[in-house]
């Protein structure tokens, strides 16, 4: 399969904001106009590619449909050797799955964190998500934290 790997640009938006409202795994997107989550979209693109704190991959075709996207923060630690990178995101379309893009776009996170020096990666998969089901994380060499708790605290706005 003819996948092209490559970081975001404030110019994905679109393609982007289209593949999140496809994926329908968010109320608040699913509810939402679309050139709503266009604008979030662009904004949050915008700043991540402002500095060098954040790195977005995108999987896209020869046809140029984004097919999948993984987002990764580069977080320093003073109690860590070097940096931790925190793979906020990572999601394929489902008729594109097994077929290597999500192994893909996580080894160019791991290459990513390996230039800057890091200490580790994280992430969180939620439990009732398939890729958690099928352990997607487990057999990318991952360690499931088994003595650690997530906690949220919305902060006001709708969140997914």
């Amino acid at each position: 399969m003819d996948i092209q790997i490559h970081k975001a640009q404030p110019g994905d938006a679109a393609g982007l904001s289209d593949f999140v409202r496809a994926l329908g795994l968010f109320a608040q997107i699913n509810a939402e106009p679309p050139e709503l989550t266009l604008e979030h979209v662009l904004h949050h693109l915008i700043l991540c590619t402002s500095d060098d704190s954040h790195t977005i991959l995108i999987a896209q075709t020869p046809g140029n449909e984004i097919v999948g996207f993984c987002a990764a923060h580069w977080l320093p630690y003073l109690i860590l050797t070097g940096p931790e990178g925190y793979i906020s995101e990572l999601f394929v379309k489902e008729t594109f799955r097994g077929h290597g893009i999500g192994s893909r776009l996580l080894d160019g996170i791991k290459t990513e964190a390996q230039r800057r020096g890091c200490a580790r990666l994280m992430l969180i998969n939620l439990r009732k998500r398939e890729s958690y089901q099928r352990q997607f994380y487990a057999k990318q060499g991952w360690d499931e934290r088994v003595d650690a708790a997530n906690f949220i605290l919305p902060l006001g706005k709708a969140n997914p």
